[in-house]
């Protein structure tokens, strides 16, 4: 699918998958605003009340400060490279990356992430982490 970025962003991007594309389009800029050190602008991306889930239990997003503090605290930037219907949620596959504001990404750059978004009217509803299985690599008999 293409996303068409905003007129001072990059032109349209490819994003692999099934997800509806204005969908996407919201979580790309969100994941892009955050990723040029903007929690404010990745904060009006959020419906008030809306909720968010990174670790531990849900955050109830009452207002644009607590939106602000949310994406404050995510210490990576990101990059949508997939996004995938599943029931009302589109879960979304980022590629971690430093950005500017406090924080640093460390060790997760470079790393995939997921998260499983609903968009309602063009706005974050519910965000929350997806914990990925990993599969152990096989190992080579000696």
């Amino acid at each position: 699918m293409t996303v068409s970025a905003a007129p001072d962003e990059s032109p349209s991007i490819e994003i692999e998958g099934d997800a509806d594309e204005a969908d996407v389009a919201v979580i790309d800029e969100w994941a892009r605003t955050l990723a040029a050190g903007d929690p404010d602008a990745a904060a009006r991306l959020f419906a008030i009340p809306s909720i968010a889930q990174n670790a531990g239990p849900p955050l109830q997003i009452s207002d644009f400060d607590d939106a602000r503090l949310f994406n404050a605290s995510l210490p990576c930037g990101a990059e949508l490279v997939r996004a995938e219907r599943a029931g009302e949620f589109t879960i979304a596959t980022f590629v971690l990356k430093e950005r500017p504001g406090s924080g640093t990404c460390g060790d997760g750059t470079g790393q995939t992430a997921m998260t499983a978004f609903v968009i309602e009217d063009g706005r974050i509803a519910e965000w929350r982490r997806v914990v990925e299985a990993r599969t152990p690599a096989p190992s080579r008999a000696t």
